[in-house]
């Protein structure tokens, strides 16, 4: 059985994301806010909690996992950012966008895309995810809370505990969140790729693809 923890969205209380975080240290699975929807994330070198999230998930080894960094500077330690990306990033983070970027060598092999050595990088300023990545002191290796055949994103955690509570560790009860998944930009190549288009816009990126 899931803890389950009720967190203010613009205020989220110390203790409650301390009690978080430490059950993601102890390798445990988290559902958790972000200002797209619900995700589902787990320590970067935990395997263990990595499978279980895919299982949960239904996704393979070809998924492109995300790591949900606090800022450009934490961003730049698993990611290789050339000028042109680091505009972009300047210019439209935090948001609702993931980023696909080479990774470098502190990334786990196990989470990049086997074919290109990419990792999905984002930065939220969802209160609540900010909270637990200061706390933490390390990106989350997470992923959207896409249940199933849905679309969308999971937004309402009550629905999550029904689905979820024996399967993870830690629900965040944030409170409602829209459903659309991130605007996705590939910015691994030259070209710059609008792969998906969700809560982020994308008119930045539409110019220059």
């Amino acid at each position: 059985m899931s803890q389950y923890f009720t967190i203010h969205p613009e205020n989220p209380q110390p203790r409650l994301i301390q009690q978080a975080v430490q059950h993601v240290m102890q390798g445990g699975v988290l559902v958790y806010p972000t200002d797209s929807g619900y995700a589902i994330g787990c320590r970067i070198g935990d395997k263990n909690a990595m499978e279980r999230i895919c299982r949960i998930r239904e996704i393979d080894k070809d998924h492109h996992f995300t790591l949900m960094c606090r800022d450009l500077s934490e961003l730049s330690v698993y990611a290789r950012v050339d000028n042109t990306a680091f505009r972009l990033l300047k210019n439209n983070t935090p948001g609702q966008y993931t980023f696909i970027l080479k990774a470098t060598k502190e990334v786990p092999k196990r989470l990049l895309n086997p074919k290109r050595k990419t990792i999905g990088i984002r930065v939220s300023d969802d209160p609540i995810t900010m909270a637990l990545l200061e706390v933490l002191g390390e990106p989350l290796m997470s992923t959207s809370l896409i249940l199933g055949d849905n679309e969308f994103a999971e937004s309402d955690p009550y629905e999550v505990r029904e689905q979820l509570e024996r399967q993870v560790d830690v629900i965040i009860d944030g409170e409602h969140r829209g459903e659309a998944p991130t605007t996705i930009v590939d910015l691994a190549d030259d070209v710059v790729k609008l792969m998906r288009v969700g809560a982020g816009d994308p008119t930045p990126f539409e110019q220059l693809g």
